[in-house]
């Protein structure tokens, strides 16, 4: 019986409430979304976000299984992950270094591109846009964000270098 319920418990608390239409209701330390079970133990209905159950921990010696605990849903901060062995993290780091490195060469190359191009604000004019002088204005607001950009992502590729450094 409490392990249908607590199986019961954890899909409904893994469900996204957007989907859930039946109201969930604590019953001291048990869950159910059975009204008339619910009424005939004088449950309250559960209101106002996510409920997370946390099964206890058993004491040594064979006693009892602790109660279960109920704490509000809250993002928590990661579990420490298992420990690497300090060769097989240097081994990370250098890939990871060669991966950015890499990629600082291509978006040096891109910005060096549109350095070029966008011609300190005077890009070269196109024959199309000797008619159309607003295509021109337009071209020449899009490669000044996109060197802006190129900037920025130059910049940022420079940081986590450093970074793992």
């Amino acid at each position: 019986m409490k392990k249908t319920l607590f199986a019961l418990i954890s899909t409904l608390v893994l469900l996204p409430a957007a989907w859930s239409q039946d109201r969930i209701y604590r019953c001291g330390n048990e869950y159910t979304n059975n009204a008339t079970q619910a009424k005939e133990r004088g449950c309250k209905v559960v209101e106002g976000g996510n409920v997370t159950v946390l099964q206890g921990s058993r004491a040594s010696g064979g006693a009892a299984p602790a109660a279960r605990t109920v704490a509000p849903a809250t993002p928590s901060a990661p579990s420490a992950g298992p420990r690497v062995v300090s060769q097989e993290q240097k081994a990370r780091d250098s890939d990871a270094r060669v991966i950015l490195e890499d990629e600082l060469r291509k978006a040096q190359s891109r910005h060096d591109e549109l350095k070029k191009e966008y011609n300190d604000g005077f890009p070269q004019r196109t024959a199309l846009e000797m008619r159309n002088p607003q295509g021109y204005i337009e071209r020449t607001n899009d490669l000044k964000a996109a060197l802006t950009r190129a900037e920025a992502d130059v910049e940022g590729i420079k940081r986590e270098l450093n970074r793992i450094r």
